[in-house]
């Protein structure tokens, strides 16, 4: 019973090291990208030095091999940082791990090492008409003389354009809905893949987002991932473990907005004292690190679920997103107001904080759709 509960040494250790890496070269920039709405080259610079951006390679293809739970705490220190770095190994990991799942040993061996060299990979499923209702999709993919012709575009992707590499999901048979989806590796390079402006976007600036257009690509057979027709399930199977990360991302920006409020409380001072001294304002922090702590072990718990690739994943990963996100946003609203006229401009990071926080709550599956989600796995908590 000693150890119940508690963290091994090597996560431990590992927060450590990746807290200390993020203070040093992410933290100093993390305004500038903001104001900049630039790409974090710094953090991409170091976290790909620290063996960190795609921490999750497996070890065969050139990376670490770290499992969910450290890929957990690798986003969570980063996003206490700065919450558009933090989307570097985030949207590694969801572009990626659909090859991961489904892809053979070649084309793991193609790609996934190139990644672990420094690449990047993003996701390519959401469409201007296609997003919660993901099977609506439009674009397309024939075969035509041995290869397959790639026609469409994609939205709010992520890392857009920064990426060398996309998990695209296309129609490939219209007459069976989900089960005529399948999922394809484009390499930024290939002929006919352009991308469209720059999104403007309220909060992490930095990460670009872009959509994506195919105009008549050209794909070997080689590309497509997995059976003809399985893209669908890939993608869900993919979402249930990177969900996950999403609430990795949400725990490090409440985190680190709990922390700057703490601060500034015990600095601040009215009416002759630190405006901590006053009850109110306990009770706002109170309520913080309660809810970042409960956040924090259901979304480790989900972690050690991914990892296992345990039956009740698809609930816990859900409820992880859905939670540690719906905290992440009350949190940083709470921090602002602690912060008071100061929260709500730029000489302090709330602010930013909470623009960023609300993403979290919208992409990889909107709130109300986890919600949807955990209720058709409740069976498992049976």
């Amino acid at each position: 019973m000693d150890e119940l509960f508690i963290l091994p040494q090597e996560y431990r250790d590992l927060r450590a090291s990746v807290r200390a890496l993020a203070e040093k070269k992410i933290a100093p920039f993390a305004k500038t990208v903001d104001e900049e709405a630039r790409f974090p080259q710094e953090a991409f610079d170091a976290l790909q030095s620290a063996g960190l951006a795609a921490a999750h390679v497996p070890t065969e293809f050139g990376g670490d091999g770290a499992d969910a739970l450290a890929v957990v705490i690798i986003i969570e220190e980063v996003a206490r940082a700065c919450g558009s770095s933090s989307l570097i190994p985030a949207v590694n990991k969801l572009g990626s791990l659909p090859l991961i799942l489904a892809g053979t040993i070649e084309q793991k061996k193609r790609w996934l090492t190139a990644l672990a060299q420094g690449k990047g990979f993003s996701y390519c499923l959401s469409e201007s008409e296609s997003g919660s209702d993901s099977v609506s999709m439009k674009t397309k993919a024939i075969r035509k003389d041995g290869k397959w012709i790639l026609n469409g575009s994609k939205k709010w992707i992520s890392n857009a354009g920064f990426s060398d590499f996309y998990t695209v999901l296309a129609v490939t048979n219209p007459d069976q809905r989900s089960k005529g989806i399948s999922a394809f590796v484009v390499e930024k390079s290939d002929s006919g893949v352009s991308f469209g402006a720059h999104e403007k976007k309220m909060g992490m600036r930095g990460s670009p987002t872009r959509e994506v257009y195919f105009d008549d690509v050209e794909l070997d057979e080689d590309r497509l991932l997995g059976q003809e027709g399985e893209g669908f399930a890939i993608a869900m199977r993919t979402l249930d473990h990177t969900r996950i990360t999403i609430a990795a991302q949400a725990l490090g920006l409440a985190q680190g907005a709990f922390e700057t409020a703490a601060r500034y409380a015990k600095e601040r001072k009215q009416f002759g004292k630190p405006i901590f001294d006053f009850q109110a304002i306990q009770f706002m922090l109170a309520d913080m690190a309660m809810q970042i702590e409960a956040a924090r072990q259901i979304t480790y718990a989900a972690a050690a679920r991914s990892e296992r690739g345990d039956e009740d994943l698809t609930f816990f990963s859900a409820a992880s997103k859905c939670f540690a996100t719906d905290v992440a946003m009350q949190v940083t609203t709470d921090a602002v107001q602690v912060l008071g006229g100061y929260g709500y401009v730029n000489d302090h990071p709330v602010e930013r904080m909470m623009r960023d926080a609300k993403l979290t709550q919208i992409y990889e599956g909107t709130n109300q759709i986890q919600r949807l989600v955990m209720s058709r796995h409740l069976d498992k908590l049976m």
